[in-house]
Parts: structure tokens; C-alpha cells; sequence
């Protein structure tokens, strides 16, 4: 709805759907739903909870820490002054009101987004309080309702805003494993990270009427395929259609559709009495360390990182690790000479056998893995694949997995835990794929279903990314116990280009917004997401792709040996743990350099 302009503007309102003009009380009373029409307007998060929640039962959970700035974003505006005109501009604190209350007399803890705030952005304190509110769910006994209104992760936020895409959805799974009942009610806007990680893996999705959802929004699909989307793209219609939804709910009857689930499975708990074991220790919202077992102190050329897990302390760039521009670092990252995952799967594995297909009618080959040696020691390894060749490129869609790559990802991974093998991951993708049939099949739950998998696989996990690490496209694959980066490899949660189409004049600013995200291999170290650096020959994995398989190899080995003795169930909340540290993680100021360079 668009209210009208001059001295009526606040008793009407003309509809965004129909453009009927609207006596602004009825339309209140209606809750906001056009009378004429039935378009859903959006609400605000206060709103929404007067209109789902009992009378005076929603109490808040306590606030999180202050601001968070984690790597100093600049673009026409710094970062803070955006917090203060957000906050000016809604009356909230983030993006989220959280809190306990009851519904229709059943007790639950809820998580409301805001898409008013900076659009409902999915940022560590965000992040943190929809974790925290999980947690008080996981202790109270009590279901959890999520209601989203999100376009995606937060920019400013850095490659820690995609992590808790993995943070929130590894306490959603702590829940599932406990019996507790959890619940997406879907509003109209839906998309990105919060799509693909915990607004689609709970148990039940309940999309409002008019509601849209999806992976990639519909500007960034025509603008890569170049096509007409098909007509009611994305909405709560179409998801239902394709079966990515429970069900469409007009706004009217969606607290009574809520009631009813509730009640059921509050029935089903009296019912049957279960023993909860491998749940999250509960914690209060509270500060973080800048990732597991790391600190950041110092400045930028010499920084300092202390607290590593072996209580080493590393000094400086070891052999000018990383140095240099990020946009530089950016494009030897796409160099199409770079080695891929069938390239290392040659020159760093021994014994590939590959597996194909999602056993659902489809086998993406964006996505290879299958089981392969390294030493004497057997594994499960999955990867994306691009290609060195335009015509390789688009058969292998340039790295960019479908849902179907995802589902044979998922496949291998637990097939791995079912054989008690380690899993190596490879990375290297722009993204998911952000096609029209990728979304009619779920792209955005699939990488969900592979984020919470991930987090609770019993077996070892290294990840490394070997070129590009593309948002959630490459979260699906990343949700390791050790993470590691090639030299000049970068991993973000959006790309250069979007990220400048989107906060600058224009892409041209790309290589502004490379340096502002804070995506090299030694940023991300400093940050806690990456634990070490793997060398590349001088310059580039591309001069020497042998001598870069063997150091691969030799990095993988390093790291994934203290794994294998720990017992699974010390591995999982291990890493857990690791990602649960990701919220409201504090580091002020520009990022350094420091890391081990693994050879």
C-alpha cells in the first residue's frame, strides 16, 4: 500500500495491487489486507506480533551487544550511520524483535524480522538473536515460530553475515533433534540467505498470501538468464504449486492455522516422552570472539592474530600472503587457467571414483564427488567444477550447482557418515544457480537442507576453498571443522559486482566493493572463517597446477590428521560450536593480514 499525498494522508491509503483508494481505519481493521483486492500489505514487526501473539503475553529477550561494525564497511555512507537511520526510521533496535509470549494460551518463543530495517538484513546481531531465541525454545520445551521478511544477508557484515546463515540453522536442527516443533511463517519479502538456511528448514513452512520467496530475487534471474519469468513467479502460489511450502495462509487465518499446529504438537509431546541427547548447551546473547578460538589486535600492516586453537601467535604476511589489491585478488581468482576440482581430484587424490546423480532424476554437473585416497587413509570428496574453456564453462554451468547438485552433494555426505569417512570439500563457485527452473525446484531449500546436514555430519569435514567462494553456493559446501583458503582464492557473501550494483552508482565501483568486503584469504583468517592459508607457486595455482595439487595436498593432510581420532559425537559440538561463535562477532576497524601459510 502507498498512502496518498497532502493533508488526507492519514486517513487513506491507495493499494499497491489495485490502486483502489482506502478509508486508511477499515483498511486497520482488515489488517491490512485490501478489501477490494486481497493484496497483503507488508507490516512491521510490532504489528505483526499484535496480530498473531495473546494480549500483553510477548515478553522480549534481552538485547545483544552494541553496534557491530566487523570489518569497518564504507560505501557512500559508513555502515554505522546506516544503523542510526535505520533505527530512526523503524523505532527498533535491528531488524528482528524477538522474544517469548503465548498463542492461543500455548507458550513459544518467536523471532520476528522487520523488512523496514535495512530489508530485514540477516547480520551477526540478527543472527545472534535468532539463535538465542532458538536456545530459549531448546530450554523452555516450547515450539518456535520464525516469521521472515528478508532480502537476503547482510553486505556490510562481510563473509560473517553468511555465517549465520550456518549459526541459526545448526540451533534450528538443535531443536528437531529434541521433538520441538518449528515453524516458517514466509511474508512477502522472502530471499537469500534467510531463504536458503533456516526460513526453510523447519518443519513447517506456512507461506501468508502474496508472499514471495526464493533464492535469487526476480531482478537478478532476468538479468542473468536474460528471460521473461513466468507470470506469479515466486509467490506463495507458486511455491505451493512446486511444493516448497505447507501451505498458503491468508493473513486472517494465519493465527488460527498457528494455534492448530501448536496445539498438535504440544498434544504429541504429553504423548510420547523422549530422551533429548546431542542439544546445544543454552548460552545468553553476548559478545563473541572474532571467530573460534582467534583474536584481532593491532593494525593493519603488522597485525598481530593470538588464541589460535595450538596457542600459536603469527606475525605479519608469511611471504606476502594475500598482499596486494582484492580486486586483483578477485580476478586471479577467476582465472580460467585456475585448477578445478577434477584437476586436484587428479593431481592431489588418488583413486577418484566418481558418483553421480541425486537419485531424485537428475545429476548436476556443477557438482562432482565420489570416493577417492589421500595417502592411505580413504574419503568422501565433492566439489564444484567449472571448466578452463568457454564450452567446458557453460556444460559445467560455471560451477553454479542446482538444487539437484545440492541433493547429490547431500547424498555423498551422508553416505560418507553412514561409511565413516571423512569428507573433503572443494569450493569454488560465483553461486548457486540462479535460473527460473532452479527456483521452481528449491534451490533455496536445498542449500539449506546441505547447511544443516553439514552441522551435524559425525564424521570429518575439511573444506577449502580453492577460487571463488560465492555466498550461500558455497556455504553449502563449507560447514567444516577446519576451513581453509588458497592463497588467492576469495569467499564472500556477495560478489564485487552485486554488491556495488546495490550500495554504489553503479558496478563500475566494483573494485570499491571488493576492498570494503573484505574477501582475501587473509581477511577472512583474521575474521575466525578461515583457519590457515594454502600457498599457491608464484604467481598463481594456474603457472603450476601440479605444484599446486601437491601443496593442496599436503594442507588437507595437515588438517584433517587431528581429526580423526575424536569421537563424532565431540566433533559435532565442536563444530557447533565453532559455528555458533559467529554471532555478533566484534572486530573494529579494517581487517590485517596474519595467518599460517600452509605448504
Amino acid at each position: 500500500m502507498t498512502a496518498t499525498v497532502g493533508r488526507d494522508e492519514q486517513l487513506w491509503s491507495r493499494c499497491g495491487g489495485c490502486a483502489a483508494l482506502l478509508y486508511r481505519k477499515r483498511l486497520r481493521r482488515n489488517l491490512d489486507v485490501c478489501p477490494e483486492c486481497g493484496a497483503h500489505a507488508r507490516l512491521g514487526a510490532p504489528e505483526r506480533l499484535r496480530q498473531l501473539v495473546d494480549p500483553s503475553s510477548f515478553v522480549a529477550l534481552p538485547d545483544c551487544p552494541d553496534d557491530v561494525d566487523p570489518i569497518g564497511f564504507v560505501d557512500v555512507l559508513p555502515y554505522p550511520h546506516r544503523l542510526t537511520a535505520a533505527r530512526a526510521g523503524t523505532g527498533l533496535a535491528e531488524a528482528v524483535v524477538c522474544g517469548t509470549a503465548t498463542i492461543g494460551g500455548h507458550p513459544v518463543a518467536l523471532a520476528v524480522m522487520d523488512f523496514r530495517f535495512l530489508g530485514g538484513s540477516l547480520g551477526c546481531v540478527v543472527g545472534e538473536l535468532i539463535t538465542c531465541t532458538a536456545e530459549r525454545a531448546l530450554t523452555d520445551g516450547v515450539p518456535l515460530v520464525l516469521v521472515t521478511a528478508s532480502g537476503g544477508a547482510r553486505m556490510q557484515e562481510g563473509a560473517l553475515s553468511l555465517m549465520q546463515m550456518a549459526t541459526v540453522s545448526q540451533a534450528v536442527g538443535a531443536l528437531r533433534e529434541a521433538g520441538l516443533l518449528t515453524v516458517s511463517v514466509l511474508t512477502d519479502p522472502t530471499y537469500g540467505g534467510v531463504a536458503a538456511s533456516f526460513a526453510t528448514n523447519t518443519d513447517v513452512l506456512l507461506a501468508e498470501s502474496g508472499a514471495r520467496m526464493g533464492f535469487a530475487g526476480p531482478r537478478v534471474i532476468r538479468q542473468v538468464t536474460g528471460r521473461a519469468l513466468p507470470e506469479g513467479f515466486q509467490t506463495a502460489e507458486f511455491l505451493l504449486r512446486h511444493g516448497q511450502v505447507d501451505m498458503v495462509v491468508q493473513r486472517r487465518a494465519l493465527r488460527g492455522r498457528l494455534v492448530a499446529l501448536i496445539a498438535a504438537a504440544r498434544s504429541g509431546r504429553r504423548a510420547v516422552r523422549r530422551t533429548e541427547t546431542g542439544q546445544l548447551v543454552p548460552r545468553q546473547c553476548a559478545a563473541a570472539p572474532a571467530g573460534p578460538g582467534r583474536t584481532v589486535t593491532g593494525t593493519p600492516d603488522g597485525r598481530t592474530v593470538t588464541g589460535t586453537p595450538d596457542g600459536r601467535t603469527v606475525t605479519g604476511t608469511p611471504d606476502g600472503a594475500g598482499a596486494g589489491d582484492p580486486w586483483d585478488t578477485v580476478r586471479m581468482a577467476r582465472h580460467p587457467g585456475r585448477p578445478t576440482t577434477l584437476d586436484y581430484l587428479d593431481s592431489a587424490f588418488d583413486g577418484f571414483i566418481e558418483l553421480h546423480g541425486d537419485r531424485l532424476g537428475a545429476d548436476c554437473p556443477a557438482v562432482v564427488g565420489g570416493l577417492a585416497r589421500l595417502g592411505d587413509r580413504h574419503l568422501m570428496v565433492i566439489g564444484h567444477q567449472k571448466g578452463h574453456h568457454t564450452a567446458e564453462l557453460v556444460a559445467r554451468n560455471f560451477g553454479m550447482a542446482s538444487p539437484a547438485g545440492h541433493r547429490k552433494a547431500l547424498r555423498l555426505m551422508r553416505l560418507a557418515a553412514r561409511l565413516g569417512l571423512p569428507v573433503v570439500t572443494l569450493v569454488d563457485t560465483p553461486g548457486a544457480d540462479p535460473g527460473v527452473r532452479a527456483e521452481e525446484q528449491g534451490q533455496a531449500a536445498a542449500i539449506a537442507e546441505s547447511i544443516l546436514t553439514l552441522s551435524s555430519l559425525p564424521v570429518p569435514v575439511v573444506a577449502v576453498v580453492t577460487g571463488e567462494g560465492g555466498s550461500g553456493g558455497a556455504l553449502a559446501l563449507a560447514v567444516a571443522d577446519r576451513v581453509l583458503m588458497l592463497q588467492h582464492a576469495v569467499y564472500s557473501v556477495i560478489s564485487p559486482e552485486g554488491c556495488a550494483a546495490i550500495l554504489w552508482p553503479d558496478s563500475s565501483a566494483a573494485p570499491q566493493a571488493a576492498r570494503a568486503l573484505r574477501l582475501t584469504a587473509p581477511d577472512l583468517c583474521a575474521l575466525g572463517i578461515a583457519d590457515d592459508i594454502v600457498a599457491e607457486p608464484v604467481p598463481g595455482a594456474h603457472a603450476d597446477p601440479e605444484a599446486a595439487g601437491e601443496l593442496l595436498r599436503r594442507a588437507v593432510l595437515a588438517n584433517l590428521a587431528p581429526l580423526l581420532d575424536v569421537p563424532p559425537a565431540i566433533l559435532v559440538r565442536r563444530r557447533r560450536q565453532r559455528f555458533r561463535r559467529y554471532g555478533a562477532a566484534r572486530t573494529t576497524g579494517g581487517v590485517g593480514a596474519p595467518t599460517e601459510v600452509v605448504r
